[in-house]
Formats: C-alpha cells, structure tokens, sequence
C-alpha cells in the first residue's frame, strides 16, 4: 500500500537543469544519452571519468549477453513443446537437441549473470551527478553565498574570550577527563546546565521542523550494510563509521539520514499532497578517521553526539525549491541562538558521493577566529532513492524516482559557537532568548566550583 505523503507542499515547477532524470545509481539511459554530462560531473568531482566508459562497455556487453539468452531459452521452450508432440520416431532427435540446448542456455545465462555483475559494479562506484551551479573544485574551493550577523569585539569590550571547554569546565557543564577514562579518546560527559542547554536547542529544533510540517522520528541508530551502502555512506566515508562484525553486521549511523532514507526502502510514495518530511531525532557516531591531531580539545571532533536531521522525500521537478527550504530553516535555527555566521556552497570535490548540490552553514568561532561547519544541507536528487528502490506514483499510473534531500537543524557542536559567542567577562554564558523557556526560564549559566 502507498504510504501517504505529509507536511506542506512546495511546488516549484524547476526541472533540474539535466533533464529532470538524475539520480544509482543513476539512470542508465540518461548514462547512455548525456555520457558528457556524467563524464563532466566526474570530472568536477576529481573522480575517474574513464569510469563511464566502463559503465557504457558493461551495459552493452550485459545487455547483449541478455539477449543471447532469452533467445536461446525462447528456442528451448519452442522445442519443448514440440518434443510433447512429435512423432515417437522424432522424440528421441528432439530430446538430444533439447539437452544440447539446455547446456548453451546454462552457459548463456552464466556469461549474463557475470555480465549484470560487472555492470552493477561499475554503476555503484558512479556517484551522483553534480549539479551545473556547484563550483568547481576541492574543500578550500567553496564560495561565499552570504555573511549574516555582527562579530563581537572582546578587545572593545576589555576581556579575552575564552574557549568553549574551558568555558564550559568553568561551568561544570562538560567533562572531557572523566569521559575519556570511561570511553577512550574524543568522548565526554555533558553536565548540568550544558547538557539541559543541549536538550533545549535540540527541542526547541523540533519544535520549528514540526511547525514546518514535519513529522518527528526517533531513529535506530544500528542500520544493515544494505541501508548503509544505499545512501551512499560505503564510498569515501566508510573509514568513518562504526561497524559491528559477525554475527551482527550492522553499521552505527553517524546521521539519522541513513535511517531515515532506509526507512521506505522497496516502497511506492504518495506525494500527491506535496513532499513527505521527517525530523530525526538520533544520536550518532563517528571514528573520525584520519582526524589525528585535529580538534583534539574539546567537542569539535567527538566519536558520539546528537543531532536532529530533516529528511525529505519529493518529486524530482521539486527538489531544487525543497533544498532552498531546508537551508532556510537552518538559519532560521541559527538566529533563535544567535551566533553570526556564513553559508558557503561546497565546491564538486567536496560535495560527497550521494550530493548533487550542498551548502554548509558556518558559526563564527571567536577563539578560532575562524568560522566553523554547524550544518549542511544537500538535495542527493534520485541518488538514495534508486539505490533503495524508492518510487512515486505518477498520474498515468506509472512510477519513478523520487528525490531525497537531508539538512542538520541542530547538532552537539553548537554548543561550541553558542558557548563563545555568548560568554560573560566573569566567564558566565548568557542563554540566547529563544532558548531560555526551554530551560526553565533560566537566562545565565554561572561559573561552578567543581572537582573538573
């Protein structure tokens, strides 16, 4: 049974600029039809463009291995229904014929599942094709959509500002050494007024997904390898994501995305009432691999957090207009707590396997003085959805793709940016407005003594 659509439509009538029909995988027939196209997207990406021709060299040969045996085994049955008839006299001719046959179609059908294999192989490695405005380039090449908010001048204002851990150890709200002696390296325990202060941004994001229409989802955060690999996690990503062995097999998620997009794997959509939107709440987990020496001091970098993630599922003309959307309501979150901050457009080599698009928002840290990733927003067109075989129905009653998008509305790292930008002289944190009924009315944390 089609599963029902909720949440406010948004229409925007934008075919995406390649036609409407991106998406593995990809389409093959758009591989086959716009090879240029594909091949500039690898290109962008600074991955193998010899990697479509390896996808067109396997459809031709699995196709015309295809056909070799359908034709033979259309000739086995047409003998097999003849040995039923034939004269006693024939039979024996005819059964000779139809084991000779049986073994060339045995044989046919082996070359066609080795040649569905190559080609399902190469067709995974593809990732998605990039869309024509995203800048060229690798992490440093990003552009500068826009500035929003006043950076605070501590020199103006007679005081150094301090870090985020040490003003949240002043606070007794985050504690790296004991969460170090009871999960190893890059854990903590969040404390008092900090750890309410997280449950309240958290909340207070749900609250604005669900006034957006958006439905609430607390997720597994244990996913099977199938789910995993579907959203696109297995390629560049997987040394950063925790995965249990035998007998289990399954992957921890570092985003409830994962679960979220597995959700309706196999399933046929409703989105004649506009885009389904889910809000999930998790939390999330990360190796960070090959972050050595990066972020060493307190929760920039963690193995663990939690995080609310938005999900959509849309029609494909829509997705354009939809991924604008979430990044408005990611800064709509970032003035409730009010931190200034950027958002940049992630240049091709920087965008992942699954995005076609992505912008990151940025917080202002004064310590680092620099900005820092808060959130992320990206339209993965019908990447996710084919590699899950996720569909809608269409008004002539057929199916097709749908687009996923996905987009951080609040995440355990904020509480870096708020607790800096928000610090007092006498190292207190003064609550941004918007969070304070969620803390009991609370407007101040205020230095603790404590045995840090």
């Amino acid at each position: 049974m089609p599963v029902r659509a909720h949440g406010v439509g948004v229409r925007c009538g934008r075919v995406s600029a390649y036609g409407g029909r991106l998406g593995p995988m990809l389409d093959i027939q758009f591989i086959r039809e716009h090879a240029d196209v594909v091949k500039e997207s690898q290109r962008k990406r600074g991955e193998s463009v010899e990697l479509v021709d390896e996808v067109l060299r396997s459809d031709e040969t699995r196709r015309s291995a295809l056909k070799e045996f359908e034709a033979a085994r259309s000739q086995q049955k047409e003998i097999g229904k003849k040995v039923a008839a034939a004269p006693a006299e024939e039979k024996a001719a005819l059964i000779a014929q139809t084991k000779e046959l049986s073994q060339k179609v045995a044989e046919y059908k082996a070359t066609a599942d080795a040649a569905a294999e190559e080609y399902t192989t190469a067709m995974w490695k593809l990732s998605n094709v990039v869309e024509p405005e995203a800048p060229e380039g690798g992490e440093d090449d990003y552009v500068v959509v826009k500035k929003v908010g006043q950076i605070r001048d501590f020199a103006a204002e007679g005081f150094e500002p301090k870090d985020h851990l040490t003003l949240g150890t002043g606070v007794a709200g985050i504690d790296m050494r004991r969460g170090v002696k009871v999960g190893g390296s890059r854990f903590y325990f969040l404390r008092g007024a900090v750890a309410r202060m997280q449950i309240a941004m958290l909340t207070m994001a749900v609250d604005q997904a669900e006034k957006h229409g958006f439905i609430l989802a607390i997720t597994p955060t244990l996913v099977r390898p199938e789910v995993m690999a579907g959203t696109g996690f297995l390629n560049s990503h997987a040394d950063e994501i925790y995965r249990l062995r035998e007998p289990d097999d399954q992957y921890l998620v570092g985003t409830s995305e994962v679960a979220l997009a597995g959700m309706h794997e196999n399933e046929i959509l409703d989105l004649s009432d506009g885009p389904l939107r889910y809000c999930g709440w998790s939390s999330c987990y990360r190796r960070e691999a090959g972050a050595a020496g990066k972020d060493t001091s307190g929760i920039i970098r963690v193995h663990q957090f939690d995080k609310v993630e938005m999900f959509v599922y849309t029609k494909q003309e829509d997705s354009y207009k939809e991924h604008q959307h979430l990044l408005a309501m990611e800064e709509e979150m970032l003035a409730k707590v009010e931190v200034p901050y950027r958002v940049i457009d992630t240049a091709a080599g920087d965008l992942g396997s699954s995005a076609a698009r992505k912008f990151d928002t940025e917080a202002w840290i004064p310590t680092q003085g620099r900005y820092r990733e808060l959130t992320s927003t990206s339209n993965c067109t019908e990447y996710q959805a084919r590699r899950l075989n996720i569909r809608e129905r269409t008004e002539d009653g057929s199916t097709r793709a749908v687009s996923t998008l996905n987009g951080t509305l609040a995440t355990t790292r904020w509480l870096v940016a708020i607790l800096e930008n928000h610090q007092q002289k006498d190292g207190s944190i003064e609550i941004p407005k918007a969070m304070r009924p969620y803390m009991g009315g609370k407007e101040v944390i205020e230095p603790t003594k404590w045995e840090a």
